[in-house]
């Protein structure tokens, strides 16, 4: 017969899941990504000062697609849940790397 097998030791215990990650999803928020750096550029999301841009864009793909049940952009041809998921990204992305300078939410009072 072949080679024993010796016990296999992976110290990967409480470090992050990415094979937990819904694959498709991923592919199809890259297509976005690739879909919107042709026709804008690399990385312009990065240039936009404003947060709100972002959640315009998010609540308009999420509204086509929950409550007009309009799958596709037509613009792109790729899912509207797509495009939602690289909208929360950037909207994300941009708090995160300039919060102070692009950080436009309303001020919402809570009682």
């Amino acid at each position: 017969m072949g080679k024993e097998l010796k016990e296999f030791k992976k110290l990967d215990s409480g470090k992050v899941r990415f094979d937990l990650l819904y694959g498709p999803f991923i592919e199809g928020m890259a297509a976005v990504m690739t879909f919107g750096a042709k026709k804008y550029d690399d990385d312009n999301w990065h240039k936009c000062g404003s947060m709100r841009r972002y959640f315009s864009a998010l609540m308009r793909h999420m509204w086509a697609w929950w409550f007009k049940g309009e799958d596709i952009d037509p613009e792109s041809g790729l899912h509207h849940a797509f495009h939602a998921g690289c909208s929360l990204m950037m909207l994300f992305g941009l708090q995160d790397m300039f919060p102070s300078t692009t950080d436009d939410r309303p001020e919402i009072i809570h009682e």
